[in-house]
C-alpha cells in the first residue's frame, strides 16, 4: 500500500512489530495500543522513533501522557462508515497538541481524503497508485473553507476580518 505524506507518495520508514516479535534496535517501529499499553517507558526508551496503531474503539486520552515522546500515531478506520478516527484526529491535534505524525489506515473512500486532512491527518495508506492522484485532486480542488478545522488553516471569515482590520480607513476592501 502506497504511503501519502504531506501529498507526496513517500516509502514508510516504519516496522510493524506483532506483539510477540522483538523490537528492532534503532528501527523506527509500530506497536499495537496493547503492547505499548502493557509498558510503554520500555518501549519509549529505546532507540529510534515509536508509533502506535491506535483502534478507533479506545480513548485517545489514555495516549495523552506518552504524546511528546510519540513519534506516529496510526488511527484505524476500519470501514468507511465508521469515522470514530476523524474524532481521535482532531482530539490529538486540537486538545492535546500532538505534533507528530496522524497517520490513516484502513478502508477510507476518496471522497474522504480531504476530511482526512481537516481533521489533522499529515499521512494515510492508501488502497491503490491511482488514490495518488485523487488524494493530489482533492487537495487542489479547494482553498478556501468555512469551518475551522485541525489541519490548521484560517477559515474565510477569519480571513476577512483580518482584511478589514488591516484595511486603512476610507480604503475600499474587497
Amino acid at each position: 500500500m502506497p504511503l501519502i505524506k504531506n501529498g507526496r507518495v513517500v516509502a514508510d520508514r516504519y516496522v510493524t512489530v506483532l506483539d510477540d516479535a522483538p523490537l528492532p534496535d534503532g528501527a523506527p517501529v509500530i506497536v499495537t495500543a496493547a503492547r505499548f499499553l502493557a509498558d510503554p517507558d520500555d518501549i519509549l526508551d529505546r532507540q529510534g522513533p515509536v508509533g502506535v496503531a491506535w483502534p478507533n474503539n479506545r480513548r485517545v486520552e489514555e495516549l495523552a501522557p506518552h504524546l511528546d515522546r510519540l513519534a506516529l500515531v496510526v488511527l484505524a478506520f476500519p470501514n468507511f462508515k465508521d469515522g470514530r478516527a476523524y474524532s481521535q484526529a482532531r482530539l490529538l491535534r486540537e486538545r492535546y497538541g500532538f505534533p507528530g505524525e496522524l497517520r490513516a489506515s484502513g478502508q477510507i473512500l476518496r471522497d474522504q481524503f480531504l476530511f482526512l486532512v481537516r481533521a489533522g491527518f499529515d499521512a494515510l495508506n492508501v488502497a491503490k497508485d491511482s488514490d495518488v492522484e485523487a488524494f493530489e485532486a482533492a487537495l487542489a480542488r479547494y482553498s478556501v473553507f468555512y469551518q475551522p478545522a485541525g489541519e490548521g488553516r484560517i477559515p474565510a471569515a477569519r480571513r476577512r476580518v483580518a482584511r478589514l482590520s488591516a484595511a486603512v480607513p476610507g480604503e475600499a476592501v474587497n
